[in-house]
């Protein structure tokens, strides 16, 4: 998928760029004029866990305008806000993301890509297939309704925090400070390392 190739400063020498080379550029992250840092969570709890997390690193690779920059380890995590055993355990990882797209086009993407692996949003807390969550924008800090940034419950969650700290150890929260000292205020309790797993980053 290539996206629409756009030159900088307008120069006069610039000829037309026949499409092979746009689309190799396109391939390359110099396509992304000024891109901003994302961070994404991602979780599994139903089907064939890993599988889905690496398919929706890989969806999120071939959106234009997103390259995946780094891929965290993957950890285990009980299901939080129902009774223990009623459903299967969580697969969580964290990706994180140089962009172009601002951050509402960025959330209609993590949906779509929820959708293709048929997330069904009926229940709060529910089981799901995939869940796809837009963590941190660059250092946007929003209260939007549809998208509010960074995610208002990352801070308390070491299934966010642990895998992102192993992916970025100076990663910062915006509005709260560093990620290290965040996980260092939150249990870890049910939230598991799984050091015989492996998600790969996209080719």
């Amino acid at each position: 998928m290539s996206a629409p190739f756009t030159k900088g400063p307008s120069d006069p020498t610039v000829q037309p760029v026949p499409a092979s080379v746009i689309e190799q550029v396109d391939a390359a992250d110099t396509t992304l004029s000024n891109p901003k840092r994302a961070v994404v969570a991602l979780g599994a709890n139903l089907g064939n866990r890993l599988e889905t997390l690496q398919g929706a690193i890989d969806a999120l690779e071939d959106t234009p305008g997103v390259r995946v920059k780094g891929v965290s380890p993957v950890y285990e995590t009980e299901p939080w806000g129902v009774d223990p055993d009623s459903q299967p355990s969580y697969f969580n990882a964290v990706v994180i993301l140089k962009t172009t797209l601002p951050p509402s086009s960025l959330l209609e993407r993590a949906h779509a890509v929820e959708e293709a692996f048929h997330r069904v949003r009926d229940e709060r807390w529910g089981p799901r297939t995939l869940d796809v969550d837009i963590v941190a924008y660059a250092d946007v800090v929003s209260d939007d309704p549809q998208l509010t940034l960074p995610h208002p419950r990352a801070h308390e969650r070491a299934f966010v925090l642990a895998p992102w700290h192993d992916v970025d150890p100076d990663a910062q929260l915006p509005g709260h400070g560093p990620v290290a000292d965040l996980l260092d205020a939150v249990t870890r309790e049910g939230v598991a390392p799984r050091t015989d797993l492996e998600l790969r980053l996209p080719e």
